[in-house]
């Protein structure tokens, strides 16, 4: 809308301003005169006035219902003086040099900063449209048959299956069903490598698929995607009110206060001082033109835009505004265990192989053995192999001993894997190494389990809900910013203390209840400590909602959390630094800005009221409208600096 009227409105300004009386003394020069060309200057003026100006108009309109003026109001008052006295010395009604070409030229100015300021926050804004268009237009569906066709996105439906071809966007949220490829999560989790996918993984609608071909059974569609639940959290971000928004909010009210009482003041002092109706106005023009507080305006929401798209971006959702502002006052942050710091899922965090045996090759054997069941420990020692690329051999004979472990042949050899049970049931022993490696994992909360071929034990397992590995330099990165890192978890002593000592932590609160997690947030409020508290969001959600900032994990998909501030669509625990980073950046861009914002009237309105006038220097009203706008600019590229923070 404001291109639009800007590029007409400086096409009415040109014969506004050729014929404009003052502009031809200034030059030297006589616009061609016919009959009713005396009239020109203020047909198009007027004509500026009610079409340039009618945004202004309409705003301040808006503004005084709401009984809040501001910025709308300021420009009104100045457009509509400025176009009241020029009308009278047209008519004659009043002697002096009207300002015809003034209010064209500050019209036109004026749209083109709003049209600037609009851009900027659109293309602050924009990561919503590029979300959007991350979903592909058509997906291939397959009936029962395995027949393929071409569908609108639109018309899926949760339980279609979908053939996601290599190098294909992913239409809608689904499970892998078959087949194995990776998938470019970047765009929605920040994520930069490729996320490996096989059956039974989660996709995610609007990221794009690899090398591989999968079949998809689809769970989640339209708003019920990924996709959806961000563009909803960014928007929700974006439109919430954060305390440096209401302090913009009220010194914009105040500054458009003094702007107004300066202007009534130049008005009444000037004429007592023997100056001119024109000149008067003019000054009165300029002040409200100068002192508009559209920087103030701008300061807040431009730099609320670009911090939550740019959290966005990099997998952090904001669904608090004052959340975020108020993660940069943080000195401790609280993690809850299972599934924040570590994986949430077993895995061998150790391997005690026995002299002459190697540990790739004890975890072979022992996951074959353990392939056919379906216990945790067995899981763990497979996934364990698979993510160290051990190829596992089938087993034959297998045999569960309920309470001891389980029996299997392995290349033609029969092996146990089990507890200590199972060696008081063989009656063998381990090695002195092999004793102290199983009583430090004890100590450490681990659990023990063995591998045992005849009447010897090859190897001892350590077995743990594994550290993330992104949980070191999480951890390492809080400290080096000043914080101090507290571990809540239900589990032992023992195992809190490990995790603790390994990562580095600095305070531990173990064998705690879901329910009991409340008071030890408000325990440390109590220290008169600023709490974020880090979790999955639903067992820990009135943990996240009692501390002063609530941070959930969203584990890829689950990004509709309700209990958090912000939310990590990854389960990556560096989210906690960047978020800190980013909150730091945001709020000192706020305050610079509204520094500049209102600061610059100190000098600017007192130079638009006339002071340097007996020594011969004014500012034209057009000047001014420059020079606000120039503020407004300002203000825009500094909140654009934003993209800067380390979190870019």
């Amino acid at each position: 809308m404001f291109r639009n009227q800007f590029w007409l409105t400086l096409v009415l300004c040109i014969p506004t301003i050729i014929w404009s009386e003052m502009i031809q003394r200034w030059f030297g020069y006589a616009a061609p005169r016919f009959a009713g060309s005396d009239y020109i200057a203020a047909v198009f003026g007027a004509t500026v006035y009610f079409y340039g100006g009618r945004p202004f108009l309409q705003g301040a309109w808006h503004e005084l219902r709401a009984r809040l003026p501001g910025m709308m109001t300021l420009i009104s008052l100045a457009i509509t003086v400025a176009f009241l006295y020029s009308a009278l010395v047209t008519l004659g009604l009043v002697a002096g040099m009207d300002l015809w070409w003034e209010l064209a030229t500050l019209v036109a100015i004026m749209l083109l900063g709003h049209w600037i300021e609009m851009r900027s926050i659109t293309q602050a804004r924009g990561a919503l449209r590029e979300l959007a268009k991350l979903l592909p237009d058509m997906a291939v569906r397959l009936d029962e048959a395995g027949n393929s066709s071409d569908v609108p996105v639109a018309d899926l439906r949760r339980g279609d299956v979908l053939l996601i071809r290599p190098g294909a966007g992913i239409p809608a949220d689904g499970v892998v069903k078959e087949g194995s490829s990776t998938v470019n999560e970047s765009m929605i989790t920040g994520e930069s490598k490729p996320v490996d996918k096989t059956t039974g993984e989660k996709v995610i609608a609007g990221t794009v698929n690899g090398q591989g071909s999968l079949r998809v059974d689809v769970t989640g569609t339209g708003d019920q995607t990924a996709l959806a639940g961000i563009m909803r959290l960014v928007e929700q971000a974006q439109s919430s009110r954060s305390r440096a928004q209401a302090l913009a909010d009220r010194a914009a009210f105040y500054l458009t206060i003094i702007a107004i009482a300066s202007a009534a003041m130049t008005a009444i002092i000037w004429p007592i001082l023997g100056r001119p109706w024109d000149f008067v106005m003019e000054r009165v023009v300029t002040v409200l033109v100068i002192a508009c507080p559209h920087a103030l305006g701008l300061a807040i929401p431009l730099v609320i835009a670009i911090s939550t798209t740019l959290g966005a971006r990099h997998g952090l959702l904001v669904r608090n505004r004052r959340g975020l502002e108020e993660a940069r006052l943080l000195n401790t942050v609280v993690f809850d265990k299972t599934g924040t710091l570590t994986l949430g899922s077993h895995r061998v965090v150790k391997i005690s192989a026995a002299e002459g045996s190697i540990d790739s090759e004890v975890l072979r054997l022992a996951a074959a053995v353990q392939r056919d069941a379906e216990h945790p420990i067995a899981q763990a020692l497979l996934t364990s192999a698979m993510e160290r690329a051990i190829d596992v051999p089938r087993s034959q004979g297998f045999e569960s001993m309920p309470g001891r472990g389980v029996r299997a042949v392995v290349d033609g050899r029969s092996f146990y894997v089990g507890g200590p049970a199972l060696l008081r049931m063989l009656t063998v022993e381990p090695s002195d190494a092999l004793r102290q490696a199983a009583a430090t994992a004890a100590a450490n909360g681990q659990t023990a389990t063995y591998l045992v071929e005849g009447d010897r034990v090859l190897a001892v397992f350590a077995i743990a809900d594994a550290i993330r590995p992104e949980s070191f330099d999480a951890v390492k990165r809080l400290h080096a910013d000043g914080l101090e890192v507290v571990l809540l978890t239900g589990d032992s002593n023992a195992v809190g203390n490990a995790v603790a000592e390994e990562l580095g932590i600095d305070t531990v609160f173990a064998e705690v209840l879901p329910e009991d997690k409340v008071a030890k947030v408000e325990e440390l409020q109590a220290q008169h400590k600023r709490v974020a508290m880090v979790g999955d969001g639903v067992n820990d959600a009135p943990a996240l909602l009692t501390a002063d900032v609530g941070i959930a994990i969203g584990a890829g998909t689950d990004v509709a959390v309700e209990a958090g501030d912000v939310v990590l669509v990854r389960s990556d625990p560096r989210g906690v630094p960047e978020i800190i980073d980013l909150s730091r950046a945001a709020y000192s861009k706020m305050i610079q800005n509204l520094w500049w914002a209102a600061g610059y009237n100190i000098v600017a309105i007192p130079l638009a009221a006339g002071v340097l006038a007996p020594w011969g220097i004014v500012l034209q009203p057009a000047i001014g409208a420059v020079l606000m706008s120039l503020s407004t600019m300002i203000v825009a590229i500094n909140a654009q600096l934003l993209r800067r923070t380390s979190v870019a």
